[in-house]
């Protein structure tokens, strides 16, 4: 029988036994995809919600996805109706308008019966290599969401376990990669059935009653410590403006701003100063921002404190509906991801007077997408590749930005090389380092990431990304990290390119992808002459750098620092 008295043993076995059920639906998801984005990548995420449709546990595997999923799926089952959805039944939805993101994450909800008691739901957000729309892996710029590709409110997809062939038809009619995009949503399937089996092993073992109670007990035990947590955090408003380098359809900047009011409720985020929403791709839907706002402020937290629902109670935002932070229909939302996670850096940007030790100079904080598609002549298939690439971390009090990462909320892999020229008709060239792409300081941001693509014929190339105006913030005396550059190769002649754009190529023909490198930390003058030359040893500054940005003349034969002439340079900082 159910009592109140909580067993601190059972209480860590259920709580840890519920996120493991999260993580192995993530684990069954990349195992049985086909997409590289997916099953490589990583750009899932997976999470299990009680029967109040509470966030009750999350496998981490991408934090963009995790806050915008406590939007997503409350909001899609309500419309659906619980009422409607029985024992083996699923519902897809990827509508921005209706709790959602932009149209590749397509999320799939499924009750979890215990006999014929509904316990909880099982959910699963993928980003779909292609959705449909005007370019191939569905990431091109647009006036309208119509356009971006195929919009799906909630649908029963899966019926009492069958799979409604249907609709699996209508759905992949809409796509170019069907067999890739058909394998990755039976992927999620097998995700949502595996989290099932779970939860109804947990409640096997102790009874629905003591699984309902310790849900209970879990979200109240993670609200006492993130009351605890934001207790910690210095009380005030904090404020920062920042930008999106341009539209895609013009050179303006996007204009973001944030208001962090820090208090005993806990933490709001108001974006009310932001620019109104554009017929470009740069908005982002409530969903998308709500996540940049709750990744912040868990990053200033425990490290080992769990995040549901008690954790989200405590992330309060104020994002105007019709700004480019909380679109509205039928504004197109692909780029909303770039918007989100240029929020991230202006919210740490924003705190940094009241942490310096706790945030992180200014980083790519841009997704960087890289798609395209097309028909391969060997196979006949229509094929699409979607990735998105790392660049220089910022820099931090007491070290340098890691070089060529994901940055924020992302978690994404890297493609590799061989995994990518093995399944597509396209050829990496060059996978490098961008040197003197840091921004220069006492602790130096990351370098860029340098990726050319080839391909031996034709194909439809997309650029959805950003950064090509200004590089990185730095802080605290630090300087930014460099620009990104996309450029096209063609008969050894280079042309820059926007950062928002699609282009047809021929066969032979090079992208180019050179990413922003992180912001500095501290005056460059301050740092370490050694660790200067260290950097120089390696290729990742060059002499002149070490010289013009550092103050330290560094002697390449005898590659030692030149102590008299560094000492001088520094003297007239």
């Amino acid at each position: 029988m159910t009592t109140n008295a909580i067993d601190p043993i059972k209480f860590e076995v259920i709580r840890n036994a519920l996120t493991q059920a999260a993580e192995e639906m993530a684990i069954a998801l990349r195992r049985s995809a086909y997409s590289t984005n997916v099953k490589t990548r990583q750009d899932f995420s997976c999470a299990f919600f009680d029967k109040d449709l509470r966030s009750v546990a999350q496998a981490f595997t991408q934090p963009v996805h995790l806050g915008s999923f406590v939007r997503h799926v409350p909001v899609a089952v309500k419309r659906y109706g619980p009422e409607n959805l029985g024992p083996g039944d699923m519902i897809l939805s990827n509508d921005p308008y209706g709790g959602g993101v932009h149209l590749n994450d397509i999320s799939l909800i499924g009750p979890v019966y215990y006999d014929d008691q509904l316990v909880g739901y099982t959910a699963c957000l993928a980003h779909h290599v292609d959705v449909g729309g005007g370019a191939p892996a569905s990431v091109g710029a647009f006036r309208e969401v119509f356009q971006e590709g195929i919009i799906i409110p909630p649908i029963k997809f899966v019926a009492n376990g069958e799979l409604d062939d249907d609709l699996f038809r209508l759905v992949l009619s809409q796509i170019r990669s069907k067999r890739e995009t058909a394998g990755d949503f039976r992927a999620q399937i097998a995700s949502n059935r595996t989290g099932a089996l779970r939860i109804n092993e947990i409640i096997d073992r102790y009874g629905i009653d003591e699984f309902d109670h310790y849900i209970d007990e879990i979200i109240e035990y993670t609200d006492r410590r993130t009351r605890a947590e934001v207790a910690k955090l210095p009380k005030g408003v904090f404020q920062a403006e920042g930008f999106v380098d341009n539209d895609g359809f013009t050179d303006d900047v996007v204009k973001l701003a944030v208001k962090i009011t820090i208090d005993d409720e806990g933490v709001r985020f108001d974006t009310s100063g932001s620019d109104p929403q554009r017929r470009a791709p740069v908005n982002s839907t409530f969903a998308q921002t709500f996540s940049a706002c709750a990744y912040a402020l868990r990053a200033l937290m425990d490290r080992d404190l769990p995040v549901n629902d008690g954790f989200y109670r405590y992330v309060h935002v104020d994002a105007p509906e019709g700004t480019v932070t909380n679109c509205v229909h039928p504004a197109p939302v692909v780029g909303g991801w770039e918007t989100h996670v240029r929020l991230n850096d202006l919210i740490f940007e924003a705190l940094a007077p009241a942490l310096p030790d706790a945030v992180c100079a200014g980083t790519k904080s841009m997704q960087c997408h890289s798609g395209f598609g097309g028909e391969n002549h060997e196979t006949g298939e229509y094929y699409c590749f979607l990735e998105t690439l790392a660049g220089g971390y910022g820099a931090r009090s007491s070290s340098d930005g890691p070089d060529a990462v994901q940055s924020h909320g992302q978690n994404t892999e890297n493609a590799p090389v061989e995994e990518t020229e093995s399944n597509y008709p396209v050829r990496i060239t060059r996978y490098e380092l961008v040197p003197d792409s840091e921004g220069p300081g006492e602790f130096r941001g990351g370098l860029g990431l340098r990726r050319d693509y080839m391909f031996p014929e034709e194909v439809t190339f997309t650029i959805l990304a950003d950064r090509d105006k200004f590089g990185p913030r730095g802080l605290f005396g630090g300087e930014h990290g460099g620009k990104s550059v996309y450029a096209l190769i063609k008969n050894e002649n280079e042309e820059h390119l926007s950062s928002k754009t699609t282009v047809a190529l021929q066969p032979g023909e090079v992208i180019s992808y050179r990413t922003s490198g992180g912001g500095g930390y501290g005056s460059p003058f301050k740092r370490d002459p050694q660790v200067v030359l260290a950097d120089v040893l390696q290729g990742k500054i060059s002499p002149e750098r070490a010289r013009d940005r550092y103050g330290v003349e560094i002697d390449i034969d005898a590659q030692q620092v030149n102590e008299e002439a560094t000492k001088e340079l520094r003297s007239g900082e």
